[in-house]
């Protein structure tokens, strides 16, 4: 078994093998971790949120959901879920989009994409490799008139989600590190990582 605590706003990747799991822990409660997965064979086969969302038949991830590639393909599925619903619409915050949304004096804060394109170049990934991403516990409500919002999470510290890899698969998290939404409780904190052995 394999456990790392990823500190707030930081970025972390692995390996995980087929039938190993991959425990994710809020430890703090409130904080979003923003997660892709690669095929760790063939790159090009990667987490495709249109294929998950149509195969699951909706946007929520939680237990027994699949993650598809873009390939139609199993990539990981969710064994265990303590919090109930996960976001695959919300995105991942980068420079421009916090620009977009809270103004330019947010231009040098740290984001999502950074972290995703830093841990990604360990395993020969680069921008044109990062696709539309998961928000684990991140509270990403759909309003009646379709509108998304962007409000306080629905975890709590200690709750934890598990996913099982259906193939050897690349996986990428950036801790995210927002602090203008309330996706983080306006306080980054800490997440941990479980890698396990096949049951």
């Amino acid at each position: 078994m394999t456990h790392v605590t990823v500190p707030a706003r930081a970025a972390w990747s692995a390996v995980v093998r087929t039938g190993e799991t991959l425990t994710v822990t809020d430890l703090h409660g409130n904080q979003a971790v923003d997660f892709l997965v690669y095929d760790a064979g063939d790159t090009s086969v990667r987490y495709s949120a249109p294929d998950t969302v149509q195969a699951q038949g909706g946007i929520f991830l939680t237990t027994g959901s699949v993650l598809m590639s873009n390939e139609h393909t199993p990539l990981m599925t969710v064994t265990e879920d303590e919090v109930g619903r996960h976001d695959t619409v919300g995105g991942a915050c980068s420079k421009e989009s916090n620009t977009l949304r809270y103004g330019h004096h947010t231009w040098s804060q740290h984001a999502c994409v950074d972290n995703f394109l830093a841990e990604g170049a360990r395993h020969g990934l680069d921008k044109r490799d990062l696709v539309s991403n998961i928000n684990w516990y991140m509270n990403v409500p759909v309003e009646k008139d379709g509108t998304l919002g962007i409000v306080d999470g629905i975890s709590a510290p200690g709750l934890r989600l598990t996913l099982r890899a259906e193939c050897d698969v690349i996986v990428l998290v950036s801790n995210c590190p927002q602090i203008n939404n309330p996706c983080n409780g306006f306080e980054p904190t800490a997440v941990a990582m479980t890698i396990g052995a096949p049951a």
